[in-house]
């Protein structure tokens, strides 16, 4: 059974990717599943897929929230019964602080070396990233990119020439700190998605993977991202439009790279929050998760509970 990785950084687009290449492998008669296999103790990104599900396609979750190997073999254990249900390909999407090489420690171990095959690794990288970068944040983008055999550029319509330029020269830079001998040019696909043909799905479809040496961190929880989970909030929509703006311009909740999720409303609709700094988007939905997911480097609880737990009471009396 092909198994592929779609990897890439918080909010870079991995969701919006697989659902795109979901729907052409489903056009193509392919039975598949996606597995969304994440660090944190919930999981939103499977109700952003839900449309997807139908006869040629189903949707699987691993969650952690308890340590680094309990997650591994939980992702293992996963994976072993997926390989009895026949499919044809299984997609999986990791955490945005996820090291690749993970994917391909697990499918040495018996018994999956004898029924996954690696398919491609295709990277999602945000055509915005260039510029300065954490520490940990460079690791990351390296382990992700190194063994990609695609590496795809997202939000490209929205990027000046500069920009991807500027996108590309930080991919080799990271390539160089982390003694990667690969580099980046003209094999990184910089296209508008909406614009993308038949060659170029059939292009991804051959990309495989490379197995690229540089040196290794071990990524653990413990570093310096972070989750806040918040549930059950109680906020109308322009409540939840405030809050996600005013978050990521307040420096005192930290570097936040991300806030996704579903806030309900009184009329039994729901918000949906798929933001990262430079794209803030809201859509109405008929179903949820009563969850919202606030992800960065050195988050500042208190600072964030300001605007989600205490943002209905700030708005509304001060």
């Amino acid at each position: 059974m092909k198994i592929d990785l779609i990897t890439g950084f918080l909010g870079a687009g991995k969701t919006t990717w697989i659902r795109r290449y979901a729907r052409y492998l489903i056009d193509k008669g392919e039975n598949i599943c996606i597995l969304e296999n994440d660090y944190g103790a919930i999981n939103v990104d499977m109700m952003f897929l839900q449309d997807l599900l139908g006869d040629h396609c189903e949707l699987e979750m691993v969650i952690g929230g308890d340590g680094y190997e309990a997650h591994r073999r939980r992702f293992k254990t996963k994976l072993i019964s997926m390989a009895m249900m026949g499919y044809d390909r299984v997609i999986v999407e990791p955490s945005g602080v996820f090291d690749v090489d993970e994917f391909f420690d697990v499918l040495r171990e018996e018994p999956l070396d004898r029924w996954y095959e690696p398919g491609n690794v295709i990277a999602v990288v945000d055509a915005h990233m260039g510029g300065e970068i954490s520490e940990e944040s460079r690791y990351l983008l390296a382990s992700q990119i190194a063994n990609a055999g695609c590496v795809i550029l997202s939000k490209v319509q929205m990027a000046g020439e500069d920009e991807i330029s500027g996108t590309v020269s930080l991919m080799n830079d990271v390539m160089r700190q982390f003694q990667c001998s690969r580099r980046f040019g003209e094999d990184v696909l910089a296209a508008d998605w909406d614009q993308l043909t038949e060659t170029d799905f059939e292009k991804i479809m051959r990309c495989g993977y490379r197995i690229e040496d540089h040196i290794k961190y071990q990524v653990e929880q413990e570093n310096g991202y972070k989750s806040l989970f918040y549930f059950y909030l109680h906020m109308d929509e322009q409540q939840i439009r405030d809050a996600v703006k005013d978050l990521f311009a307040d420096p005192a909740c930290g570097t936040i790279h991300r806030i996704k999720g579903f806030v309900r409303m009184d009329n039994g609709e729901w918000i949906q929050i798929n933001a990262v700094r430079d794209k803030i988007e809201f859509a109405r939905r008929n179903s949820g998760q009563e969850a919202v997911i606030v992800i960065g480097e050195d988050l500042h609880k208190e600072a964030v509970d300001r605007y989600l737990v205490e943002h209905a009471v700030y708005h509304g009396e001060l």
